[in-house]
């Protein structure tokens, strides 16, 4: 499939960076070869689980191991895996447990029987095994699909990044922004894997080339999904504005932020379409936050702990789409379970004079904060750049922090940008789709 991609992205204007972090997806499938795993169970057993992309799986012996309630597998190529009897039975795949028209389970955790033992494991040939229950249920299973679910770690890295596509391309001042047609992206569907991909791992893309009007983000969004309504509306006006209601309807300098903090789920992509620019002032700025969160953690790791720890809080009030008054509490870097920043939650504007600390608590959140606001205006750090009419910039909201100098406002030629939201869910929805389009052609 590579080489018939790479002709289509031949046609694409695209930069290093973006096709880097194409390739680089691509060659994640489903399971690709992890390097050898070993885990030691009990005192007999060793499991390894290298995965070989482009293979069928084939089995060369099966058994039960009824003390450890595991079903053993032994592969063609001399590695093992182990999947519990729990697991298995829940996992079933047979019209009475599944439901294949809709992808899900059917059988009911009340009725599960989490002890469950097994009757007999049966090799019926290299690619399936029968397993009788109990109850005399019987349960087969394909050896693809349980390859592609061994419990080894590295397997279960691959898995998981094939699903969410996490590995990122961190940037500094260096960046060139990766840039696509539009009128590409909408029809072509190697085009637009290209740029969800890219976006993903590197977190910009700029599309060239959208008609001047009102309405193209609205027309991108189709591509993927459908747009994300806020208290702004389905699509909004970034213009001049009297009595603006947000800082970004006005000609000053808007400093770097990500967008909707005050909400606690905030959108996760941002579309800007460029329909008018200033005659004189008005560039962008981005700055990867997730690079710089990470920077913080290793040049001031005080500051990183009480930015991912503190509840912030966040509010917006106004009228718009409808009136609201909304409040959230948000840390300002957000980390998972193993310690990844996974999401920025920052606006100077809408950071509320509410602080809820103890009031020794105060001065070192201040200092934490300063420290984090320093290193994102480094100039390191930083990417100007001029949009003009046709374009849209399309930027994940969760990590790059964007703001705009301020610009000479003209009442005959005024600035306009128009926005829209999506959420992570959709996007990503649409990028398994195309990857599965894009790599089942020949």
């Amino acid at each position: 499939m590579l080489p018939g991609l790479s002709k289509c992205l031949q046609r694409i204007k695209a930069h290093p960076e973006g096709l880097q972090a194409l390739h680089r997806t691509l060659k994640a499938k489903v399971y690709p070869p992890p390097p050898n795993f070993t885990v030691r169970h009990s005192s007999q057993f060793t499991m390894t689980a290298p995965c070989v992309e482009g293979m069928i799986p084939l089995i060369q012996k099966v058994q039960a191991l009824h003390k450890d309630r595991y079903v053993s597998i032994q592969w063609n190529d001399g590695t093992q895996s182990l999947y519990p009897y729990v697991w298995l039975r829940d996992n079933c795949q047979c019209p009475l447990c599944f439901l294949q028209s809709a992808k899900a389970r059917k059988i009911l955790m009340t009725d599960l029987d989490v002890t469950t033992g097994v009757e007999r494991v049966l090799l019926t040939d290299p690619t399936k095994v029968s397993i009788v229950w109990p109850d005399f249920h019987t349960s087969v299973f394909e050896a693809e699909w349980l390859r592609k679910r061994c419990f080894s770690q590295p397997s279960r890295e691959n898995v998981q990044e094939n699903l969410f596509l996490n590995e990122r391309y961190y940037w500094g001042s260096d960046l060139r922004i990766p840039t696509v047609s539009f009128k590409e992206v909408l029809t072509n569907d190697k085009a637009a894997f290209f740029w969800l991909t890219t976006l993903r791992s590197t977190g910009i893309v700029l599309l060239k080339g959208a008609d001047i009007q009102q309405g193209e983000v609205a027309k991108l969004s189709k591509r993927i999904g459908y747009l994300r309504l806020t208290f702004y509306g389905h699509t909004w006006q970034v213009q001049d504005k009297t009595d603006a209601n947000n800082v970004a309807y006005t000609s000053e300098k808007l400093n770097l932020h990500t967008d909707y903090p005050a909400l606690h789920h905030p959108p996760g992509v941002q579309f800007l379409h460029c329909l008018k620019q200033a005659v004189e002032g008005g560039e962008s700025e981005i700055v990867d936050g997730f690079h710089v969160a990470n920077l913080l953690r290793k040049t001031n790791p005080e500051a990183f702990s009480i930015l991912s720890s503190v509840k912030v809080d966040f509010t917006d009030t106004g009228s718009d789409y409808c009136d609201f008054a909304v409040q959230s509490k948000n840390q300002i870097i957000d980390v998972d379970g193993e310690g990844h920043v996974v999401r920025i939650n920052y606006n100077n504007a809408t950071r509320d004079s509410v602080l809820n600390l103890p009031v020794n608590q105060v001065q070192p959140f201040y200092d934490a904060l300063k420290a984090f606001v320093n290193l994102l205006h480094s100039p390191d750090n930083v990417v100007s750049f001029r949009m003009e009419s046709g374009d849209i910039v399309t930027f994940d909201n969760w990590r790059l922090l964007h703001g705009r100098r301020n610009y000479l406002s003209d009442p005959d030629s005024p600035r306009h940008l128009e926005g829209a939201y999506l959420d992570w869910d959709e996007v990503m929805s649409r990028l398994r789709i195309l990857r599965a389009a894009v790599q089942g052609e020949n």
